[in-house]
């Protein structure tokens, strides 16, 4: 929308416009994201849960005043060049765009990430382009004072974002212990009331209050197992080990991805060390894969399988993997939200998945109503009689020996599996049925449907389509085969290496780098025109064919680096289109705003498409299947004399 504002720019704006509307982009990010974290709780109720549409609408509302200065700036700098150099093309300002693009892309993921918060990594970005933009306005008005009191204005500004970072994070009830930026997640600690709560990413993720928890997740599956010898844990919480400590093991492992939250969760007392753990820092598909130990349980301690990250723990390949690795008599748990004494609708199809899932690789698994719904699967029966068990084990507890009876009665399992759909749908890695099911549920929470949203965006692309050209529809598929290849690669990604919070800078990174080297040579074959568009969009589908054909057969032994080379080859011939498409229609302004427009607004629509819609309704080989047969109406187009 910025870029298509650039229209009614006028064509001779000046430097001093162009000074001000980097000023403007240099102090709105710290603003911007400030405003974020503390208007959350006043556009809504603090600790509430939040719908679709009022996520979208602050979402937009927060982000637009940034994302529009930045959309206008890029058309408008070039509209100022011109006025100094008439025949300045329009794909070098692309180029330079890009550039920079990659060159802040390479410093965050390489280097800030690791070093620095996000404010501060928001100074050090800002700083290239204060100075520049300085050093233009005292070279077109020399003499003038303005610009450094200005310039010093917007350094303050940044330099105030830093101050106010921790203060920013602050609870609202509660006492700030400790924060720290980790590549995976701010960590925050929170003290209220003698309760210590580890926050991950805004969301409470593990309290040290939390015995009911921590002895359903140990007792549950480990009540199953006549002697405990070796236990593996995915992520673990206050008491946990504790509680697994009383069976006598020979030696627990305990895997975190995030070395960070594993320190803080023992600095804070949430966990503590035992000469038995082992702790792992790494993904814990990624360690079971690799490790030849056997376990005697197998216990997952994680989220709802709400995103591709945490789903892949709960497919059918991931039950296989833990199969594998389970000894004679092993149980694997796993939870997912509980229920008192109704089960909905949509809870009832997750965990019907859930379950079909599980009895697609184990014979016999059982459902617990706890304070969740635990899972346990084994090759062997499973007795239910946690309370018998324990006793015969001399196993001491607060909450199960008391209340178990009562809360999880033999009536309430047998009603929960006699309404399970046995015919649900198997979830697995590249049809991940239970994030739909997730999605719908949420959906559900606030009686609310994507469907409004997904009519509006798509009138508004139709009466956007109707007044392109052909060049510019090229460009449109190309923005959204590009964000399209983006997000399925690191969905792809994550589903088969899970650290995507540690790589995804990467991936972005390297699909920029693509854009730039094919802009280079777009230019220089400009000339050649049509028929190198077409070549270059059969060339784009072939890679994407190619991609559908890996994941289906060769998924497995894929090494990283094919991921970020096809990305860079489909950025590569996207970015390749731009120039190309630019001579077609005469270079001129008009050109320039109306191809750079078609380019956002396609990849826009391909990212929500493709992540909301595409991927977990249809799974990835569909949807690359869907992108293909968009990129052919736009070699069709093309091949068409009129």
């Amino acid at each position: 929308m910025g870029t298509l504002l650039a229209r009614f720019a006028g064509n001779r704006p000046t430097v001093r416009g162009l000074y001000r509307f980097s000023l403007l982009l240099a102090v709105t990010p710290p603003v911007m994201l400030l405003m974020i974290r503390k208007s959350a709780d006043i556009f809504f109720i603090h600790g509430s849960a939040i719908g679709f549409y009022p996520t979208l609408c602050f979402t937009m509302v927060s982000m637009a005043p940034y994302c529009l200065v930045l959309g206008f700036a890029l058309p408008f700098s070039l509209i100022v060049l011109r006025g100094r150099l008439p025949d300045y093309p329009g794909t070098r300002i692309y180029i330079f765009d890009n550039l920079g693009d990659v060159s802040g892309g390479v410093l965050f993921s390489f280097v800030l990430v690791y070093l620095v918060t996000p404010l501060q990594a928001i100074f050090i970005a800002q700083i290239p382009l204060l100075i520049c933009a300085y050093r233009l306005y005292v070279s077109s008005y020399p003499g003038k004072a303005v610009p450094l009191v200005a310039t010093i204005a917007a350094l303050a500004l940044l330099i105030a974002g830093i101050i106010l970072e921790t203060s920013s994070l602050t609870p609202k009830t509660g006492t700030m212990a400790d924060y720290q930026e980790s590549p995976y997640g701010r960590i925050q600690i929170i003290q209220d009331s003698g309760q210590t709560t580890l926050v991950q990413n805004g969301r409470p993720l593990f309290s040290s209050q939390n015995n009911i928890s921590a002895e359903e997740a140990i007792h549950f599956p480990l009540s199953q197992i006549a002697h405990v010898n070796r236990i593996l844990m995915i992520s673990a919480e206050s008491q946990m080990i504790e509680e697994a400590i009383k069976y006598g093991p020979d030696s627990i492992d305990y895997v975190e991805i995030d070395p960070v939250m594993m320190a803080t969760q023992f600095q804070f007392g949430l966990l503590r060390h035992h000469p038995l753990v082992h702790e792992i820092a790494e993904d814990g598909r990624a360690f079971l894969q690799k490790t030849g130990n056997r376990y005697d349980a197998i216990l997952l301690n994680l989220p709802e399988p709400d995103t591709f990250q945490i789903n892949r723990f709960y497919t059918e390949e991931f039950f296989r993997l833990a199969r594998e690795h389970l000894a004679p008599g092993g149980v694997l748990s796993f939870s997912a939200r509980g229920f008192d004494s109704y089960v909905s609708d949509h809870e009832l199809q997750k965990v019907s998945m859930l379950f079909s899932t599980a009895r697609s690789v184990f014979p016999f698994v059982r459902m617990l109503p706890g304070n969740r719904i635990w899972f346990l699967c084994r090759n062997q029966a499973i007795n239910i009689d946690i309370t018998g068990l324990l006793n015969e084990k001399n196993i001491s507890t607060s909450y199960i020996s008391g209340y178990y009876e009562a809360d999880v009665p033999e009536s309430k399992i047998r009603l929960l599996e006699s309404q399970v759909d046995i015919n649900a749908p198997i979830n697995r890695d590249f049809t991940p049925h239970l994030v739909r099911a997730l999605l719908s549920e949420w959906f559900s929470m606030f009686a609310a449907s994507p469907l409004g949203f997904i009519l509006a965006l798509a009138a508004l692309n139709l009466a956007y389509l109707l007044t392109i050209t052909r060049e510019e529809w090229v460009l449109y598929t190309t923005g959204w085969c590009t964000m399209g290849t983006e997000i399925l690669v690191i969905f792809a990604f994550q589903i088969l290496f899970g650290y995507i919070y540690l790589k995804i800078g990467w991936i972005i990174t390297v699909f920029l780098a693509g854009l730039l080297p094919g802009a280079v040579f777009g230019e220089r074959l400009r000339h050649k025109k049509r028929w190198l568009i077409i070549v270059s969009d059969g060339l784009i589908m072939l890679l994407m064919g190619g991609f559908m054909i890996a994941i289906l057969y060769f998924a497995r032994p894929l090494p990283e680096y094919l991921f970020m080379t096809f990305g860079f080859a489909v950025s590569l011939l996207c970015g390749f289109q731009f120039p190309l498409a630019l001579h077609l229609q005469g270079g001129g302004k008009p050109a320039v705003i109306g191809l750079f427009s078609a380019d956002l607004i396609g990849a826009a629509t391909g990212t929500i498409a493709t992540s909301v819609a595409l991927i977990p309704y249809a799974g990835i080989i569909w949807t690359t299947a869907a992108l293909m047969l968009l990129k052919l109406t736009s070699l069709v187009i093309m091949a068409q004399k009129k």
